[in-house]
Formats: structure tokens, C-alpha cells, sequence
């Protein structure tokens, strides 16, 4: 796999390879393991800090956690199950960085060779056979898809859509965050259908209606899969569920490592008051001693916690935590059918205007849990997600759009099934980035990462997890005078000096 050779990186912070060269090994306790805090927790053990981990739920990976569920109170084989589907894109540097850990090779992947999005008309846009090129894939893309004709691009509005054109990170924030990006799309001309079917898809991915996301974080997307990388849209996903595939290979190089793991254990509070007195209590009145705290945690966790320790940084960053959003909940629901699915089903299959469903899986397709069970039932296992539901949706308004979309299920009877329905997302609302708290904080020894920290770089969602953990380990290693980690994105600008110009030159006529 051709890795794009303009990506952006940032070489290691030099310092000692190995904490045993320093007069006393240092300390450090990462809340939460998720994303951000499993690499925060990787990234300090390899250069031999003491690390304990803590994580309130039972399981690793958070919201990439897996788990066993028994399929019913006499069964012997138990059902995976997992928080829902997730696309490893190629562009994800920092998260396979940490995924290399397990395998070099990273085997535990494998290609979806494309991603459909049907809308409630049944028009179909696929990424199959996209340039890689920027921008020709954007192009090529618009052009061949049948809610867009040659027409609708010359109707665009340029000068409106010049941020869109040439996304440059930090300064994309400033001259968008402040819309929402429903009207931001609007104010391009883009056509109506379009929007639908691919804009409205990637605002929802960040679990909000574009009505409710800023357009600064939309045309950041824009940038990281389309006009700022060649990596493009194809992406990979896990060969199985994600405590087998993922996690629990990590977590035992992380225990060889001598990383302690405190699964189905709360944090109660932060202690920070003196130097000599730091630690993390724990809901059973353990405490953990620690020179640093690295706080991944979801965004009601980390309210939580800082509530809960009023000695951890000041006022306005205290402000600042309490600011934080959540975005509208979102539903998995994980059918186990007595019969198959059409063989030629995608693996998986992005929806517009069939309300509530943004999502439908085929999981035997690509996970070896459920190819396993579906063929010892012949029958299939299928996913649907939606996304910011209202209070009033029921999952069986789900599985009406499934029957719509996929008529042979409407026979299937269901002899498994399982429902989760969370709300902890972080919100990027409009408005919200300059507020936003970053990874570092008040306290030079307690960082912060997790999907919904401010990091000034082209990352989203896993990948910007996966970064703020490499980055909150490497500031506290650098306090300690230690070697960091390298970290790769996508490029910080547009890389079309055609559209930069274009883009430049209309901001100037404005």
C-alpha cells in the first residue's frame, strides 16, 4: 500500500530513549482507555514510564470497545458484540501508528473497496474507481453521481465556496466556525439532492445534523478525505470484533510492558494540590500515586472529574470544560436473521432521506464472529446505526427502512438482537472551536486527549483521538526530557496551488 508521500509530519521531540536514565522512573495514570488513552498509554511505555491505566467499563476501546455478550441464559457460545461499525481510513496515520504496534503488517484490517450512499429516491454515488489525485477525485466524484450534472458546477457560487477549495488548518476556523455548515453549503449553490446524499453524510458522522455542526469541522473533512490527501475514500475495517482483533493484543503488549489495567474501575477525583501528593482516587478508595495524569475520557466523564477535583486548573479552563457539548444520541442495533441477506449487499451501505437510518453493516461480510455464526445458522448479521435521533424514534423505525432497502429481510425472522443507545459524542457546534480546551491545560503534568480536544491539525474523529494521545505523551515526555513520538496528517493547506489561487483571489475581492 502506497502511503501519500506529501503527508504532513512532525519528527519525533528529541531527548533520552529510555526513562531508566533519569534518577527516579517516572509516574504517570491515564484515565480512560479508549483511543486517545491506550496511545497515550503506549506512547509513555515505551520509553519506560510506570503507567496505570483506568477505565470504568469492563472492556477496552471505548467506543471501538468489544465485548462477549451470551446469546441467551443456555447458551455456550456467546455473541460478539461492539459499540458499531467503524471505517479505518488509510489517512489515519497516528491511529495505524498505534494499530502497528499489534502488527506491523496490520493483518488485522481489510479493504472495503467501496463505501455506496444511497438517497430516499435510490439514487446511488459510489467510490469505486476514484482518482486518486486531488482534485480530479472531487471531480470525478460530483460529475459521475446522478444527483450532480456539469450544470450545478458552473452554477456554484466561487467565492463562497473558496474556504471549501482551500482548506488550510489552523485558519479554516476563523473564517467558518462561526456558521453552521447546513448554511454554508446552502450559500455554495450546491445543489439540493448533492447535499443530501454527501454532505448531510459526513456531517452525521460527527453524530450531528449539519444544522447543528460547524462548517469549519465539514470543510476540514473535505480536506482530509477529498482535496487533501490522495488516500482518498476507500477504507479498511477490522477482520474481527474489536476486543479479538484490536484491543486485547494491545492491552497484553502494554501489561508486558509492565502497564497496569483497571478495568470496571471508576476515577472518583484528582488530587493536584501539592507536588508531592498527586494522585487518582478510584470509586473503591484506591489511590494511585502519579507525577502526571493524562484525562481521555468521554465528554461527560471529563465534566465529571473535574467537577468532582476542584484543584485541577483555573477558572477559565475550568469554564471551559464546563462548556462542552454532547452531541443527540445515536442508536446501534445489531440483528442476528435466520437467513441470509442478498449476496450482492455491500458490507456496508451509507443512507440519505430514510429517516432514522444513516447506516446499514453487513457483518459476516468482513467480521469473523459473525461470518462464523452465519454460517453455522445460515443466516446474516446485520447493523443499523442512526445517528442524532430524536427522543421518540424507536429502533423499529430502523428496521422498517431495513425491509425498505433490503426486501429480503422482511421474511427474516430475528433470533438475536441487540440495542445500545448512547449520547457521548462531543458536539462541534458552531462557534465552539476558539473555546474549545486543548491538550495541554494549566497543569504542565496533567494533559487532556480524546476525539473531542482541540488539536490545531487535519485530524477528525478516531484519528484525532489517536493524535491527542501521541501528543499528550509527548508533552509530559518532554517534561521529563525524554524522546517523543512521530506523528503524520494529512497536508495543513490545500495541496492545489490552482485552487489555493483561486481561493486566495477571491478572498481578496470580497
Amino acid at each position: 500500500m502506497t502511503i501519500d508521500r506529501r503527508r504532513h509530519r512532525r519528527p519525533a521531540p528529541p531527548g533520552l530513549p529510555d526513562a531508566s536514565a533519569l534518577s527516579s522512573r517516572p509516574r504517570a495514570v491515564v484515565v480512560g482507555a479508549g483511543i486517545a488513552g491506550l496511545t497515550a498509554a503506549t506512547a509513555l511505555a515505551e520509553r519506560g514510564v510506570s503507567v496505570d491505566v483506568v477505565e470504568r467499563e469492563p472492556y477496552l476501546g471505548g467506543r471501538v470497545g468489544g465485548w462477549t455478550e451470551p446469546a441467551n441464559p443456555h447458551a455456550r457460545n456467546g455473541l460478539a458484540m461492539n459499540r458499531g461499525f467503524h471505517a479505518f481510513f488509510r489517512q489515519y496515520y497516528n491511529l495505524r501508528s498505534l494499530l502497528r504496534r499489534v502488527d506491523p503488517q496490520l493483518r488485522m484490517l481489510v479493504p472495503v473497496d467501496d463505501y455506496p450512499l444511497v438517497d430516499g429516491a435510490g439514487r446511488r454515488d459510489t467510490f469505486r474507481g476514484l482518482p486518486r489525485t486531488p482534485p480530479w477525485n472531487a471531480l470525478v466524484f460530483a460529475l459521475r453521481s446522478p444527483t450532480f450534472r456539469f450544470g450545478d458546477l458552473l452554477r456554484l457560487d466561487a467565492r463562497a465556496a473558496a474556504p471549501l477549495a482551500a482548506v488550510s488548518v489552523p485558519d479554516i476556523y476563523s473564517q467558518l466556525d462561526h456558521i453552521d455548515a447546513e448554511t454554508f453549503v446552502k450559500s455554495i449553490n450546491f445543489p439540493e439532492s448533492a447535499r443530501h446524499l454527501a454532505f448531510e453524510v459526513f456531517s452525521r458522522s460527527f453524530f450531528a445534523a449539519p444544522a447543528q455542526l460547524s462548517a469549519a469541522e465539514l470543510a476540514t473533512m473535505f480536506h482530509i478525505y477529498f482535496l487533501g490527501s490522495s488516500e482518498g475514500l476507500i477504507f479498511d475495517v477490522a477482520n474481527a470484533n474489536f476486543d479479538a482483533s484490536l484491543w486485547n493484543p494491545l492491552c497484553q503488549q502494554l501489561q508486558d510492558r509492565g502497564v497496569r489495567v483497571h478495568l470496571g474501575t471508576a476515577v472518583r477525583r484528582i488530587n493536584f494540590d501539592t507536588a508531592a501528593s498527586r494522585y487518582v482516587e478510584t470509586d473503591s478508595g484506591d489511590r494511585l500515586n502519579a507525577d502526571a495524569v493524562v484525562l481521555a475520557t468521554d465528554v461527560r466523564g471529563l465534566q465529571q472529574l473535574v467537577a468532582a477535583s476542584p484543584g485541577l486548573g483555573d477558572d477559565r479552563w475550568r469554564a471551559r470544560i464546563h462548556e462542552l457539548r454532547t452531541a443527540p444520541p445515536f442508536v446501534v442495533h445489531r440483528l442476528w436473521l435466520d437467513r441470509p441477506v442478498d449476496s450482492g449487499r455491500p458490507p456496508f451501505l451509507g443512507t440519505s432521506g430514510h429517516p432514522p437510518l444513516d447506516n446499514i453493516s453487513v457483518l459476516e461480510r468482513y467480521e469473523h464472529e459473525a461470518a462464523s455464526w452465519a454460517r453455522r445458522s445460515r443466516g446474516s448479521v446485520i447493523e443499523l446505526h442512526s445517528y442524532a435521533v430524536d427522543s421518540d424514534t424507536s429502533p423499529e423505525d430502523g428496521i422498517r427502512q431495513l425491509h425498505r432497502m433490503y426486501p429480503e429481510t422482511a421474511t427474516a425472522r430475528v433470533l438475536h438482537q441487540r440495542v445500545l443507545h448512547h449520547s457521548d459524542c462531543p458536539l462541534f457546534a458552531p462557534g465552539t472551536h476558539a473555546r474549545r480546551p486543548t491538550v495541554t491545560t494549566p497543569h504542565p503534568a496533567l494533559m487532556l486527549a480524546g476525539d473531542g480536544i482541540r488539536v490545531d491539525l487535519p485530524v477528525a474523529l478516531m484519528e484525532r483521538a489517536a493524535t491527542t494521545g501521541w501528543i499528550a505523551a509527548n508533552r509530559l515526555l518532554g517534561g521529563w526530557g525524554l524522546a517523543g513520538h512521530e506523528l503524520s496528517t494529512v497536508p495543513l493547506a490545500g495541496r492545489s496551488k490552482l485552487l489555493r489561487s483561486l481561493a486566495q483571489r477571491q478572498r481578496r475581492t470580497r
